[in-house]
């Protein structure tokens, strides 16, 4: 089928014409996985300091920061480590397979995490919990991408990732209930990290909702192991399926995508945790030096995931209007400008909060959206999964550093504002970078 061809017939009928009670429960069960797993990742920045100011002995206190650093960097290595692991796992396991076992794990050391008596014992559960976190992510998917029809493709992708936001609002709101009504306190922390443990009860609907992706079923059965469409088949006497992260670098034009997502990625991973971990420190310096009351940080936080969860909604519909490169190019521009504005804000409050809401459109929804829809339209079945979490997750390696020097870098540059905006000026690679990547609008979905 052509691209044109595939166009005329998206055009044909509703893009939610063709959807089934299948594809719905498909979106759901990856939809809960996705925001139990952005609720976690946002509970941790949030309960953390409340945690270490339990588990740390009062002659550590005063390096605290410095813990803080040390468990979101084991976290993050984690969730790259894992995601890696778990992406190629799908490619031999299966997608539904392996989303129920992330789902499990990560609902069993979370619950440990409420449970932590010591800093190591934390650290070491913030670990194995990041394990299962990443590879949740590419799992779900990948199986979206492979089991909606193509003109209804983007929309569900872009459905699915809104569930990071839904899930980081909740982790921001209860936290919120549990501070500003002074419920549990000390014991606050770990009644957040436990609630992270109820996505167990999802694997019972995973196991009896879901079905295997066919699409990967007959790559595998086929010997379809080629990255890309482009580049030749296998031999038949050749036919012996290679290692699927070889074999998405082995080839020019695969390879040559796989480095340029992969930077798009680093620098929304960059420029995401220079704006969203310091926006709530930020907002309360404007808010003290305004005398007004508190929690504007909070306040802050939660318009910025509301901004982000409609960009997720709207990424699908936009993406297939603009074409992928034009979507992604202008998520970034906006990103950059929406940034020094922010962060370099002196006015009202209100006005201020306006402001923060279109910075989560940009800076969190656009730039992450364009990683669940484009990247698995690049890439064939028996490999998607590893492609999708080489590009989603490799960059948290290198994202690790930032909250260990987080500290060094606020004094380096001068001030929480400063950093921000030294730091977003990385999505200025991705203004240039999409334009070096295939255009797939339009075009079904490799097998």
């Amino acid at each position: 089928m052509t691209p044109r061809t595939a166009l005329a017939t998206m055009h044909a009928q509703p893009w939610y014409g063709a959807l089934t009670k299948r594809h719905i429960r498909v979106l759901w069960g990856s939809f809960l996985g996705w925001m139990f797993d952005g609720y976690e990742q946002y509970a941790i920045v949030i309960a953390l300091p409340s945690a270490l100011r339990t588990l740390l002995r009062p002659e550590q206190l005063h390096r605290a920061s410095l813990y803080f650093g040390i468990v979101l960097c084991v976290t993050l290595v984690g969730w790259g480590i894992g995601g890696l692991v778990g992406g190629i796992l799908a490619d031999y396991v299966g997608r539904k397979r392996m989303m129920m076992l992330s789902v499990l794990v990560y609902a069993a050391f979370s619950g440990f995490s409420a449970l932590s008596q010591s800093f190591q014992m934390l650290a070491v559960f913030r670990f194995m919990t990041g394990l299962a976190i990443g590879s949740e992510w590419s799992t779900g998917v990948t199986l979206i991408a492979e089991t909606w029809p193509d003109e209804a493709r983007a929309k569900g992708c872009g459905f699915l990732q809104s569930a990071i936001g839904a899930g980081m609002f909740v982790a921001v709101a209860i936290w919120y209930g549990l501070t500003h009504f002074h419920l549990a306190e000390s014991m606050n922390w770990r009644i957040l990290f436990l609630i992270g443990a109820l996505p167990a009860l999802l694997v019972l609907y995973l196991r009896r909702g879901l079905s295997e992706s066919e699409r990967w079923i007959t790559a595998v059965k086929e010997h379809h192991w080629q990255a890309i469409e482009a580049t030749e088949p296998l031999a038949a006497d050749n036919a012996r399926r290679p290692f699927t992260l070889a074999a998405i670098w082995k080839h020019r034009e695969s390879r040559k995508r796989l480095v340029f997502a992969s930077l798009l990625s680093l620098s929304t991973v960059i420029g995401w945790w220079a704006v969203s971990t310091l926006l709530p420190q930020f907002t309360n310096q404007l808010a003290k030096s305004r005398g007004a009351g508190d929690n504007w940080g909070s306040r802050a936080a939660m318009l910025y995931l509301v901004g982000a969860i409609l960009a997720y909604c709207v990424s699908g519909f936009l993406i297939d209007i603009l074409g992928r490169r034009r979507y992604v190019a202008l998520a970034y521009l906006g990103a950059l400008v929406m940034t020094p504005l922010t962060y370099l804000w002196s006015g009202s409050l209100t006005l201020f909060l306006l402001i923060v809401f279109v910075n989560g459109f940009f800076t969190q929804g656009c730039c992450y959206a364009w990683m669940a829809i484009y990247v698995g339209e690049m890439f064939s079945s028996s490999v998607r999964a590893t492609a999708c979490s080489f590009v989603f997750n490799s960059p948290r390696l290198v994202a690790a550093l930032f909250p260990v020097g987080a500290g060094m870098m606020i004094e380096t540059f001068g001030g929480a504002s400063h950093t921000a905006v030294i730091l977003g000026s990385v999505y200025v690679l991705g203004v240039v970078v999409p334009w070096l990547l295939p255009e797939t609008a339009g075009e079904p979905l490799p097998l």
